[in-house]
């Protein structure tokens, strides 16, 4: 049996037997069994499973269903973004306009619907943005909570963890390739902005809002040649 068969067999067996994250596999001369394949050909698939953090091997514990997160992503899309940027590319520009589209399309269907709840929580996470501004001290943490809180809305784990995905390999990348100069008072107020065209119900202008602050941080991807180091 091919490799590729052979993971997709027990990606089908985790699916069919309903196991969880967490949950031990059968052994591995279980497996052998049940594939009807060899030692070898099930350690390699089972390794290549692992890299996509659909299973987890615990030597000496044996084989377990993996967290299914999408670290696998973040890193693919990280390396992408690299490879692009010292071949010339917009490659950062370019994984912020995907940000940016996603967001721009969800942001008009939460426009008074928060909780109040989640609208205060998002109040205090401006003012603390604030006051990190205040302080010169750094944003992204806060600004990342924010995004995270307003999307919560959405009730939907999936969307917000792939959100979770763009926002790390972004950031990632721009830390270690572009030193973008940052205006805090402009970050904070347009995050005010947002905030109060979501609390008003106004859903065209909560979009503005969404694509101003995204503008703002394109405005300061400027194309730039790769640095060489």
């Amino acid at each position: 049996m091919a490799a590729r068969d052979l993971q997709e067999q027990i990606k089908k067996l985790i699916v069919d037997r309903r196991l969880p994250s967490g949950a031990p596999l059968p052994t591995e001369p279980e497996l052998m069994r049940l594939l009807g394949a060899g030692r070898n050909s099930v350690r390699e698939a089972l390794k290549a499973l692992q890299a996509m953090g659909i299973v987890e091997i615990r030597h000496g514990f044996g084989t377990y269903v993996g967290p299914m997160s999408f670290a696998p992503m973040i890193e693919g899309l990280a390396f992408r973004t690299v490879v692009g940027h010292y071949r010339g590319e917009d490659s950062l520009l370019q994984l912020l306009q995907l940000r940016e589209a996603v967001e721009t399309g969800l942001v008009s269907r939460l426009a008074g619907r928060l909780p109040e709840a989640d609208l205060v929580e998002l109040d205090a996470l401006v003012d603390r943005m604030e006051r990190q501004a205040a302080e010169g001290t750094g944003l992204a943490e806060t600004d990342r909570a924010f995004h995270a809180t307003l999307y919560r809305g959405l009730d939907n784990a999936l969307l917000g963890e792939v959100l979770e995905a763009f926002w790390d390999a972004f950031h990632r990348v721009r830390q270690d390739l572009v030193d973008i100069p940052q205006d805090p008072r402009i970050t904070c107020r347009q995050h005010r902005e947002i905030l109060d065209a979501v609390r008003s119900g106004d859903s065209p202008r909560a979009e503005r809002a969404i694509r101003d602050h995204f503008g703002h941080i394109r405005s300061r991807l400027s194309p730039t040649a790769p640095a060489h180091r």
